[in-house]
């Protein structure tokens, strides 16, 4: 009866709109979204951030949704929970740096030349070190490039421009621009100093706060081993990095628009004196399992998954001004579509031929610690994870014909994504956004970069949503009007869950668990041994 109920209830979502009549099954799907959007978003859960009672209220409302559910615990030692050790490191004081030039020592005025990113690992830092130009500081055999060739950088600080080369892929510079810290490090470099390519220094203030990461045995997760510190400098300070070099910034500025450019050692030098204070805090992932049914496939996962955290309270808010980040679409939206798809693989009746596990992540918006860690401490073996959907700020504000799934063209996963879209009129689009560098800014991200074929899955622009979009980021992204004042249609974010369950049973169900492409940079870069297909 079950399996002929929601057979009823799929036909409803493949022909729905916003604009027809809403079915009384499809009702009661909505509402259930709503009902959950609603706990998790009210302002007695304070923003959800990690770490903070809020979260923790949240956490344990999930927990008791995948109980109610009939879903196993499949987090640390038999419960619902894998705990992640966050730790935050601010400046004790403010830092001494200086610049050497010509034998000639000037000290850097804080926040106006300089800011230096506060140490997780070392509470005193006390260094001095020479400076060598590299390039763009990509280092990467599957494009043949290395900006480090030919440079002795063991020791030293790198100075790299920000950014790519012009003409790559964008979810590949994307994620080039995120590696550059390991790849410094792996060259042997233990800083780096990012500048612009064309002018203006990239954020300046990016390091006047703290800092976050997981971190376990004196280690930080997100800081690659050897790199001791992260710098970033004004303007007028970069252009100073390169007295008495062989080439001014400005030439070097001026031949990269011509060709890649070639690095050199600069003849300046950095020093810094800076003291960290921590502090030491917990927040929980929460993780529930449906068990496969097929004897030879039930070993194997498919990952369906969100973040839980939102950014917490506005500590300068004014009296009486709203200070609360509810982050209704970022993502309470985005569990409550997480839950739904869970109801519907049990109230199909059916068991899936693989095991299907559901984790509701911790600490996306500090860095997308919670899904790092886990790919680094996985409760299930990495090697068994066929593939992870990631279920992060869907913007159900109108009718979404389509959606866009980041990742999913660099593996099979793209036509499961495609077929299940089908079954309900949902086509696929291609990024409509690329200057936001979507693809490594959710917690899919993590789990691609160990080789698993993840993708994040957005409702796309079909259906009007551009506007939408465009008025989201930039009224209610990371906002305290990210709350539920929106027009949400909640029968829409039901249809997103629905097609949602659907990607998941294919993968789930299917004999062949997905493949990346031959020749996919992603493919080749994450998973080089993994056997491929073509396209």
């Amino acid at each position: 009866m079950r399996a002929i109920l929601f057979a009823s209830l799929g036909a409803l979502f493949a022909g729905s709109a916003s604009t027809q009549p809403i079915a009384p099954a499809q009702q009661l799907a909505a509402d259930r979204v709503r009902a959950h959007v609603e706990y998790l978003a009210d302002d007695q859960l304070e923003g959800r951030a990690a770490g903070t009672r809020g979260h923790e209220l949240a956490a344990l409302y999930v927990a008791s949704q995948f109980r109610s559910l009939g879903l196993r615990p499949a987090g640390e030692r038999g419960s619902w929970y894998q705990r992640v050790p966050l730790r935050r490191a601010m400046h004790n004081g403010t830092p001494s740096v200086g610049l050497t030039v010509g034998g000639r020592r000037r000290a850097l005025e804080w926040g106006k030349d300089v800011t230096l990113r506060p140490s997780l690992t070392e509470r005193e830092r006390t260094l001095r070190s020479a400076l060598v130009f590299a390039g763009y500081g990509i280092a990467d055999p599957v494009l043949g490039r290395d900006d480090f060739r030919g440079l002795d950088v063991k020791g030293k600080t790198v100075v790299v421009f920000a950014g790519t080369p012009i003409g790559l892929d964008s979810e590949v510079a994307a994620h080039l621009g995120s590696q550059k810290p390991r790849m410094a490090a792996a060259a042997g470099a233990i800083g780096i100093i990012e500048i612009g390519r064309s002018g203006g220094s990239p954020r300046l203030g990016q390091f006047r706060g703290s800092a976050v990461d997981w971190v376990e045995g004196g280690e930080a997760g997100g800081t690659p081993q050897g790199l001791r510190f992260r710098m970033a400098v004004s303007e007028d300070l970069a252009a100073r990095l390169f007295q008495g070099a062989r080439q001014s910034l400005a030439t070097v500025r001026t031949n990269s628009a011509r060709t890649s450019p070639a690095g050199f050692p600069l003849v300046t030098t950095i020093d810094f004196k800076a003291t960290a204070e921590w502090q030491d805090f917990t927040s929980p992932a929460v993780l529930g399992l449906i068990r496969g049914s097929d004897p030879r496939l039930a070993a194997e996962h498919v990952l369906l998954m969100g973040h839980l955290d939102h950014l917490g309270v506005k500590e300068n808010a004014t009296r009486g001004e709203d200070h609360i980040y509810n982050g209704a679409l970022d993502n309470a939206a985005g569990i409550a579509t997480m839950l739904e798809a869970a109801r519907s693989f049990v109230q199909s009746g059916k068991r899936p031929r693989r095991s299907v596990l559901f984790i509701a992540h911790t600490a996306e918006e500090l860095g997308l610690l919670g899904a790092d860690y886990w790919a680094a401490h996985p409760t299930v073996p990495l090697a068994s994870v066929a593939a992870a959907v990631d279920l992060d700020m869907p913007v159900p504000l109108y009718g979404f014909t389509d959606v866009v799934a980041f990742g999913a063209p660099h593996s099979t996963v793209a036509r499961t994504v495609a077929a299940a879209g089908a079954t309900m009129n949902i086509g696929v689009a291609p990024d409509p956004m690329p200057e936001q560098s979507i693809f490594v800014r959710s917690d899919h991200y993590p789990l691609a970069r160990r080789g698993v074929p993840a993708i994040l899955l957005f409702t796309g622009y079909g259906g009007g949503g551009k506007p939408i979009w465009d008025q989201f980021f930039a009224n209610r992204y990371h906002d305290v009007d990210d709350d539920l004042s929106q027009p949400i249609l909640w029968e829409q974010a039901a249809r997103y869950a629905e097609l949602n369950y659907r990607i998941a049973r294919r993968l789930a169900d299917d004999p062949q668990r997905p493949r990346w492409y031959r020749g996919s940079y992603f493919g080749e870069t994450f998973a080089p041994g993994q056997p491929k297909v073509s396209r």
